[in-house]
C-alpha cells in the first residue's frame, strides 16, 4: 500500500511493528513518551481507546505532516465488581504470576485500542476479543514467566 503520507507508528511493540509490515513498506517507528499509569479510566473500552489517542497525539506533534498510529491493548477481567479489572503490563514476575492466576480458567476481555492522527482527520476505534483460559498449574505458570516473555504484555501474556 501506497500511503499519501509518511506512515509512523506511535509505538516500540515488536507485535505492532511485524502487523504494520504487513501493510506498508516503509515506516517510521517513534515511540510516544507518555505516562499511561497517570490516566486511568474506569471502562476498558475508553482507557484503550484513550491510550491510543494520547500516544499518537504525542508523535502527532513531533510529526504533523505524517499519518501517526497510536495503539493500546487492555485485557478487562469481570469480577463482579461494578468495573471490570484492568491488567496492564506487570511490573515483575510477582505481578505477572498473580495476573495469570486471576486468568487461569476464567473468560475475559482482550481491547485494542487503535487512534489514526493524519494531517485531515482523527480516527479513533476498538475491538473486543474474549479469551478463555483453561485452567493453569503452577508449573505452567512459573515456566512461562521465566522467559521474560510476560512483562511486556498486558495481561502478562501473548497468543
Amino acid at each position: 500500500m501506497i500511503p499519501r503520507w509518511p506512515v509512523v507508528l506511535a509505538s516500540a511493540s515488536p507485535r505492532r511493528k511485524e502487523l504494520l509490515k504487513d501493510i506498508f513498506s516503509e515506516f517510521e517507528v517513534l515511540p510516544a513518551d507518555f505516562a499511561e499509569e497517570d490516566y486511568p479510566l474506569s471502562d476498558p473500552c475508553e482507557q484503550a481507546e484513550f491510550l491510543a489517542l494520547e500516544k499518537a497525539k504525542v508523535v502527532a506533534q513531533i510529526r504533523p505532516n505524517a499519518l501517526v498510529i497510536g495503539s493500546d491493548t487492555v485485557v478487562a477481567l469481570d469480577l463482579g465488581q461494578a468495573s471490570p479489572l484492568q491488567l496492564a503490563k506487570p511490573c515483575d514476575d510477582a505481578e505477572a504470576m498473580r495476573m495469570l492466576w486471576l486468568l487461569s480458567g476464567k473468560t475475559h476481555r482482550v481491547i485494542t485500542g487503535v487512534a489514526l492522527i493524519s494531517p485531515d482527520r482523527t480516527i479513533v476505534a476498538s475491538d473486543t476479543t474474549r479469551v478463555t483460559f483453561r485452567t493453569l498449574v503452577a508449573q505452567e505458570i512459573e515456566d512461562y514467566v521465566a522467559t521474560g516473555e510476560p512483562l511486556d504484555k498486558a495481561g502478562a501474556y501473548a497468543i
